[in-house]
């Protein structure tokens, strides 16, 4: 490992007055074009059981995030802090039951709408209202393959198209893999097309979960979050669906076990870099695999989203939600 400079670390315990916390590691110059020597990463809103899946949703200026375990998406606003945005989320059954229930990954489709992966009820869903007014309301986008239905739908994204691809781990069911509700004998990630047809695009992987296109939409990377083989994995794709050259991007084998968290959400900005919770922390990627820095975090870093001008990352930080202004 390269050397690198910490910039800064402050712990306190105080997130009212936002905060300051991490320490930044640099590992390629070319990383100073990304995060920048003023960059400062801040709690915004603390107080959750798992935070996830964030998204900003530019016209209404606000993050919206998952409490998986609290079956509740919040809100957060710079005038307002954080609020309760909806509940249910993620599991809309009257039955008691165990295991993560809650909404997961949070996206937006082509028409502005919200949708959501749905731990509990085991699908993916949009929300049928507007964005400014929830509701508890939802329609199925997918919720089974072949007959059988889907173990908990991780994370999502569309492309340019408004084709829905989404991975399809075993973290929201009760007792996860050994779980006797479990329907189909892998882990997925698949494609909704226009029609609604659920595409299996990808069976090998153990835990598929964080996924993103890179600039052109011809191939994405899927974090895998298995201690045993925790990678990220590259896929190129054809206009037919066909999926092949698979590779891995990156591997975080042999990394510090010590650390907290490891390969789950990602993002992509418009100049192919990544940005990728992993490890101890945010990993920062160039379009080729090359590392070049991280925001090292002592909790598990769950997902990120990033600001329409792509200078601040939101990041989903186990109890804590974390703002990066990276320049």
């Amino acid at each position: 490992m390269k050397n690198f400079l910490i910039l800064f670390f402050i712990a306190t315990t105080s997130c009212t007055a936002q905060t300051s916390i991490g320490t930044i590691e640099r590992y390629d110059s070319s990383v100073n074009a990304i995060v920048s020597p003023e960059a400062k990463a801040v709690i915004i809103a603390s107080g959750y059981e798992w935070s996830e899946g964030p998204v900003w949703i530019e016209k209404d200026k606000m993050l919206l995030f998952s409490d998986i375990p609290g079956n509740t998406i919040y809100k957060w606003t710079v005038a307002k802090g954080a609020e309760i945005y909806l509940t249910p989320s993620g599991y809309t059954g009257t039955a008691e039951r165990g295991g993560e229930t809650g909404s997961n990954g949070l996206t937006l489709d082509k028409n502005g709408a919200l949708v959501l992966c749905q731990h509990g009820d085991r699908r993916m869903a949009r929300m049928a209202a507007p964005v400014s007014m929830p509701s508890a309301k939802f329609i199925t986008l997918a919720g089974n393959y072949q007959g059988k239905k889907f173990n908990s739908p991780n994370d999502a994204v569309f492309n340019s198209k408004g084709e829905l691809f989404f991975t399809d781990p075993p973290y929201g069911l009760e007792n996860g893999m050994e779980d006797p509700g479990k329907e189909l004998p892998f882990q997925g990630v698949y494609k909704v097309n226009s029609s609604g047809e659920v595409v299996l695009l990808v069976d090998t992987l153990t835990r598929p979960n964080g996924i993103a296109f890179f600039p052109g939409e011809k191939t994405f990377i899927v974090a895998n979050s298995d201690g045993e083989k925790p990678n990220w994995y590259a896929f190129d794709i054809d206009e037919n669906n066909s999926v092949y050259n698979a590779r891995i991007f990156y591997s975080a084998k042999g990394s510090d076990r010590s650390l907290k968290g490891g390969p789950d959400g990602l993002k992509i900005d418009k100049n192919g870099n990544v940005f990728a919770t992993g490890p101890g922390g945010i990993w920062i990627f160039n379009r080729s695999g090359k590392l070049l820095g991280k925001l090292r975090l002592d909790e598990a870093a769950s997902n990120c989203a990033l600001s329409p001008d792509e200078k601040t990352l939101y990041i989903t930080n186990d109890m804590y939600v974390v703002e990066f202004k990276m320049r």
